[in-house]
């Protein structure tokens, strides 16, 4: 099910073109539909259905969600643009209830997760942010419902402030996530190269010496 999006590049590439390439796709089709549901799912979606949690996925909506928020009600703010920050406000509520679901996947994770001690100072920090950044997305949104949608001059500053403040507990959050994955493998099963994998780097200096024979010739 690797190959469930194929790719276009004439067949070169690959060994195989167009019309093969469809060919396995409708087989590949054809066999699923002779499985029940959860495999269905594992074909299709193989990196959620390997999950042990679903934190890390989750993770990613209120980063967006409420980072959209700061930079569109900013510029809203700067520019006049009462219509910005009416569309900003919509982020901040989404944010808000995403980084809600995102917290509460987190505390599960960290409680079915294995880690050693070297971590759990890491993830009660980390744990801590979230909470954090939960508490001042609320508070945001409340005051933004309460005001009707837009906060006007000395409030909005200091509005702008928390909201400033928030951006960067959320990096601060995503980086002491990516360090228990990144470093510690928290959450990660690891898997040993096969011999003969792919060595991006090596075909494309390969490549580029291809290019440069053609060049001179």
């Amino acid at each position: 099910m690797n190959n469930l999006f194929f790719q276009i590049h004439g067949g070169a590439d690959h060994g195989t073109g167009i019309a093969d390439s469809v060919a396995g796709l409708l087989a590949q089709f054809d066999n699923l539909s002779t499985q029940g549901p959860g495999a269905i799912f594992s074909a299709i979606m193989p990196g959620i259905a390997g999950m042990d949690n679903i934190h890390p996925l989750l993770v990613h909506f209120p980063i967006a969600f409420l980072s959209a928020f700061f930079a569109l009600d900013l510029i809203g703010t700067l520019v006049k643009k009462a219509q910005w920050r009416h569309v900003a406000s919509w982020f901040l509520y989404l944010g808000t209830a995403s980084a809600l679901f995102t917290v509460i996947a987190g505390f599960i994770a960290a409680d079915t997760v294995a880690h050693g001690q070297n971590v759990h100072d890491i993830m009660e920090d980390h744990e801590h942010i979230g909470i954090t950044i939960l508490s001042l997305a609320s508070l945001l949104s409340a005051w933004r419902l309460k005001s009707g949608g837009l906060i006007q001059g000395g409030a909005n500053s200091f509005f702008l402030i928390v909201s400033a403040l928030l951006c960067v507990l959320i990096a601060f959050g995503a980086d002491l996530g990516g360090l228990m994955v990144y470093r510690y493998g928290v959450a990660v099963k690891a898997v040993q190269v096969p011999e003969g994998g792919h060595d991006h780097e090596h075909a494309d200096d390969h490549q580029h010496g291809d290019d440069h024979e053609h060049t001179h010739q």
